[in-house]
């Protein structure tokens, strides 16, 4: 059934009408399911290709007892660790099922209809969709280079501005903003407007320009941070993301946040994790080794890349991608294809093991040969 036959689409908030599902990567059983084929290796979804800590799977066995319990509800432990890694007030965090679910009790607390939210182009698919879900208006400034146009989002800032999205480092693209530009962008934003600065990414980051955002916390009282347990931590299954505000936000957050909105073992498995920075630090090499590996091996063939300072690369094909995409399947390899981005000639490329990224340069060599 396509949206415009919906007979119930009349019923709905106005902003639904323009909506389309969030489309994820595909899973390596269906793909398989569907071509016949087998030993497929799936570098679609920004995972982390080690996992998470063994000390996650120790803390889960431990809880399995407790799942006939609800979970802690304010997820106590966990934003007590929390404010401890972050040296904020627990009030200052606000627990989300994903850093997404932040993403959109922010939008429900703040956007409403007659009012404005801004991002940049090729910015993180959520903005669009939580904005315009509870009917407010998104303004889409032009990206410079792929990522973000400060210069141009400033210009879009109006009296009906509420929310400013930043993805720092981005996704789908992998750029980022240096500290120096990104502090006064927030210092020129009037108190009216609240910017969300997503940090999904940035623990593979190691520019010296970049600053962690929740250092302004106590200097910004209008920001918001954003962080997620599904990259360098491996818990993507799990779902556990959090937002680190000034505790007046957090408060109004959490009026909307639903009761036990993350459950025991993403609690568990993410103080776990939170503990085991070796395992990080690991992940994080590997991913540098295979940031370089993915680069060096596209530029090989001709191919644009982006440059990323995330746990993925986004290739320019030089034509679109869709066809390209459809064969790399065929030889079991899934990427992401980002047309819905607004880049219909660019895949983006998650750095998995040093195997799979060979094979996966393999395969785009024969691919872009044939």
């Amino acid at each position: 059934m396509s949206q415009s036959d919906n007979p119930f689409l009349a019923l709905t908030a106005p902003g639904l009408a323009g909506l389309c599902p969030y489309v994820p990567g595909k899973p390596i059983g269906e793909l398989e399911r569907e071509l016949g084929i087998r030993d497929s290796i799936k570098l679609a979804s920004n995972e982390n290709p080690l996992g998470p800590s063994p000390l996650v799977a120790e803390a889960i066995a431990a809880a399995l007892s407790e799942l006939g319990r609800y979970p802690d509800g304010g997820g106590f432990a966990l934003r007590a660790a929390l404010a401890e890694h972050h040296g904020v007030d627990p009030q200052a965090i606000t627990l989300g099922n994903g850093s997404n679910d932040c993403l959109d009790l922010i939008a429900r607390t703040f956007l409403h209809p007659g009012f404005e939210s801004l991002f940049s182009a090729h910015a993180f698919a959520v903005y669009p969709i939580a904005t315009q879900a509870v009917g407010a208006t998104a303004r889409v400034a032009p990206a410079r280079d792929y990522g973000h146009d400060l210069e141009a989002m400033a210009g879009l800032v109006n009296e009906r501005t509420r929310v400013v999205w930043i993805a720092n480092p981005n996704n789908p693209t992998g750029t980022w903003l240096g500290a120096d530009a990104l502090h006064a962008f927030i210092a020129a934003l009037p108190s009216s407007c609240v910017v969300v600065v997503d940090e999904a990414y940035i623990d593979y980051v190691a520019e010296s320009s970049f600053s962690d955002a929740s250092r302004w916390l106590d200097e910004f009282p209008n920001l918001i941070v954003t962080r997620t347990f599904s990259k360098a931590h491996g818990l993507a299954a799990l779902r556990v993301g959090y937002a680190l505000s000034d505790p007046a936000i957090a408060e109004l957050l959490n009026r909307v946040r639903q009761p036990f909105n993350v459950n025991s073992l993403a609690q568990v498995a993410a103080l776990a994790s939170l503990a085991d920075r070796e395992h990080i630090a690991r992940h994080v090499e590997l991913n540098r080794a295979g940031l370089r590996q993915l680069t060096e091996g596209c530029e090989r063939l001709g191919l644009g890349v982006i440059p990323s300072v995330a746990n993925f690369v986004t290739v320019d094909l030089g034509r679109a991608a869709g066809p390209i995409n459809d064969a790399l399947l065929r030889q079991g390899c899934i990427v992401r294809p980002v047309a819905n981005y607004g880049m219909p000639n660019h895949l983006r490329i998650t750095v998995g093991l040093e195997g799979e990224n060979a094979r996966l340069l393999a395969a785009l060599e024969r691919v872009i040969a044939a």
